[in-house]
């Protein structure tokens, strides 16, 4: 077994075990394998062990890779995204992980109108706070909530937050316990369904699985230290 499909296997079990120690099934959680900056070749070898769900940030690095893989392959892009990149970003990511604000997803849902796509979104939402992170403050998102889910094109199928950077994992189940009270809240006011919960990376994954997590995003702890930082606080 290489190294890769090594890691990959530890995750695994990992997740496994956080599913056990919460009474869920492991079809319940989707991991996503952060593979930005890593090589073509190191996502092969993770694909060839029969994982298919990957995450990238970078559009221009998105654009070079994606061709070069398996068709096969789900990919979620979970960088901030940009206005003018939304056109190129649509036909290569299904899934869209950071929407932080009601102008992008309706500027998001004409693109994907005229594109005749019917993208997957995550909303972001900035629970703390934080100038350096984006995402919608709950209260306004609390506003907006009808709004979003009367787009015609994307899908608002869940949340997604980043807690504050911490050492120790248990200091961020607060934030997890309040992002899917938050979720739980908003399918009450909506009265629509908001299945979805973007929470966990490597650090923290199993507390976010405990605390209902649907998707984590997992990078370094499958493909090994990055030689460099890019958006770093996704996965």
């Amino acid at each position: 077994m290489s190294e890769l499909s090594a890691n990959l296997a530890e995750i695994e079990a990992r997740i496994h075990a956080a599913c056990d120690r919460s009474h869920r099934d492991r079809s319940s959680v989707e991991l996503i394998a952060v593979s930005k900056t890593f090589p073509v070749e190191s996502i092969r070898e993770v694909a060839a062990g029969g994982h298919r769900v990957f995450g990238e940030s970078r559009l221009q690095e998105a654009e070079l890779k994606i061709p070069d893989l398996p068709s096969g392959l789900i990919w979620h892009f979970i960088g901030r995204l940009q206005r003018n990149k939304v056109r190129r970003i649509l036909p290569l990511f299904p899934v869209i992980h950071a929407v932080d604000s009601l102008r992008l997803a309706d500027y998001m849902d004409g693109v994907a109108g005229e594109l005749g796509l019917f993208p997957k979104v995550f909303l972001q939402v900035n629970l703390a706070g934080e100038d350096s992170k984006g995402g919608f403050d709950p209260a306004l998102l609390r506003e907006q909530v009808d709004e979003l889910m009367a787009l015609q094109r994307v899908e608002v199928i869940g949340l997604m937050s980043i807690p504050p950077a911490v050492e120790d994992p248990e200091l961020s189940r607060p934030w997890f316990v309040q992002l899917r009270e938050l979720r739980d809240e908003l399918e009450s006011r909506a009265g629509v369904a908001i299945p979805a919960l973007s929470m966990g990376m490597s650090g923290d994954f199993e507390v976010a699985i405990e605390e209902g997590a649907t998707h984590v995003r997992v990078g370094s702890s499958i493909f090994g230290k990055r030689a460099y930082r890019v958006d770093g606080e996704l996965g």
